[in-house]
């Protein structure tokens, strides 16, 4: 398997493939995809590949009917090389961690989309047992939250655009912030078992 990023040809290859076989109940779309991986990768504890891959496509019934076995392979291996480049750069470089947002164009301005990626998230940390959060770290889920809910939307459509622009702003931090967190408690945890 390859490592590093993927380069824009794999992923409009991923995107397209997540779109071909997704539907309403799985992941859409690489920003999505994104999300999910950094919450699973963030998780307090690790979560199973078979467990991972029903969640992206909606649950066991939605997994897809491949054309062909290098489709599937394909899909499998662009997935994986995107889901352990975000590890080393949340691990190792958390400077270089950058969510993959989407980006929109109206009238001449580009727009970030957010919501994507934060519903992936969302997905992800569904997968996990986050009950144990402490309460100093709430807001860093809650900012994401924010973005990555239904509830949500009446709430976005009232801030203003500095408030709105502030709350894209602070996505990335909280889910640095969280994946610090969980990752020094695994670590402390493995450390007190043996």
């Amino acid at each position: 398997m390859n490592q590093g990023p993927l380069n824009e040809e794999e992923l409009e290859w991923l995107d397209d493939t997540l779109t071909k076989y997704g539907s309403d109940d799985s992941v859409l779309d690489v920003s999505e995809l994104d999300g999910m991986f950094t919450a699973i990768l963030s998780a307090p504890k690790k979560i199973e590949l078979s467990q991972w891959q029903a969640a992206l496509w909606g649950g066991d019934d939605g997994l897809p009917r491949w054309e062909s076995k290098q489709e599937q392979q394909r899909f499998q291996d662009l997935a994986l090389q995107h889901m352990n480049d975000i590890a080393e750069r949340l691990l190792d470089a958390p400077d270089q961690f950058d969510p993959l947002f989407g980006y929109r164009e109206v009238e001449g301005n580009d727009y970030t989309i957010v919501e994507e990626w934060c519903f992936g998230y969302m997905r992800g940390v569904a997968l996990g047992e986050w009950s144990a959060l402490p309460e100093q770290l709430k807001p860093a889920l809650k900012a994401i939250a924010l973005h990555g809910e239904e509830a949500n939307i009446a709430k976005l459509e009232q801030m203003s655009e500095q408030e709105y622009e502030a709350s894209q702003e602070a996505i990335g931090p909280a889910a640095l912030q969280l994946h610090q967190y969980w990752f020094e408690k695994r670590k402390a945890d493995a450390n007190t078992l043996h």
